[in-house]
């Protein structure tokens, strides 16, 4: 007895069988074709989506919006900047987003109060448009969360940053621990997704081995209205134990449900 055949897959993918699976993602699956080519809506969103992501590169750092923000939430803040003195010379030598300023550094070692218990950076990094919307939600959430006995910097907000940054700023600034909430690099599914880098001991010598990365907050991933409080759980973790990086699990979904982290998958 021959098997019964296939329904036919119709070409603009309204009928594709991976269709049920894009309520679970948002990852370019079961487009369809035209020809030879996509539909041309499939094609216009991919355009979309690069257009969205070319413009998270280069779009401006919202730092006056920014520090007003912590302000008025009672958080002060300092301004820095790397040694990659303008966007084009940023995106071609990553190597001096890792380095501060000569004039950055000695306004931060020049911060009153140090040593301080935590140093929080919020930095451009690859998409100024993450935390241009919501690093200082996520920010406000993490500082309130903390226990009130807490050393805090003020608020370092970094122009020019690339992730290693955070170590001679939180050098700078004599901080037991530095976090650093930095755009990440834009997809062709998000643009808008916001990192936070947490090392232990920032200084010379570093690397990405001794940190430890939430990355994918954003409305569409983690919550910035509960990321605040996972990083806050993280921190005083890695103060616990003294370290960072490899050595350091992240259970702070132990501890917030998950229901409440993510946002809910459609049924």
């Amino acid at each position: 007895m021959k098997d019964a055949p296939t329904p036919p897959v119709a070409v603009d993918g309204t009928d594709h069988p991976l269709k049920r699976l894009r309520a679970f993602t948002e990852a370019r699956i079961g487009l369809g074709r035209r020809g030879a080519g996509l539909p041309t809506a499939a094609h216009l969103d991919f355009a979309e989506a690069h257009a969205k992501a070319r413009d998270a590169v280069h779009s401006a750092f919202e730092t006056d919006a920014i520090a007003a923000a912590l302000e008025d939430a009672g958080f002060a803040t300092i301004a820095a900047a790397s040694r990659a003195g303008d966007r084009a010379t940023y995106l071609r030598r990553p190597d001096l987003g890792r380095l501060l300023a000569d004039a950055s550094r000695q306004a931060l070692a020049e911060a009153p109060g140090a040593p301080f218990d935590l140093a929080l950076v919020l930095a451009d990094g690859l998409s100024a448009t993450a935390v241009n919307g919501h690093g200082a939600m996520v920010a406000t959430g993490l500082l309130a969360a903390l226990p009130d006995d807490w050393r805090i910097a003020p608020v370092v907000i970094a122009s020019g940053a690339r992730v290693a940054l955070s170590d001679p700023i939180g050098e700078a600034l004599q901080a037991r621990i530095v976090l650093m909430l930095i755009g990440e690099r834009p997809g062709l599914s998000a643009a808008n997704s916001l990192g936070a880098y947490l090392t232990f001991g920032p200084g010379p010598g570093r690397s990405d081995a001794d940190r430890n990365c939430v990355s994918n907050i954003r409305p569409g991933g983690l919550r910035p209205e509960v990321a605040g409080a996972k990083l806050a759980g993280l921190v005083v973790r890695a103060a616990e134990l003294g370290l960072s990086g490899t050595r350091l699990k992240d259970d702070a979904d132990d501890r917030i449900g998950n229901d409440e982290a993510h946002p809910q998958l459609p049924g």
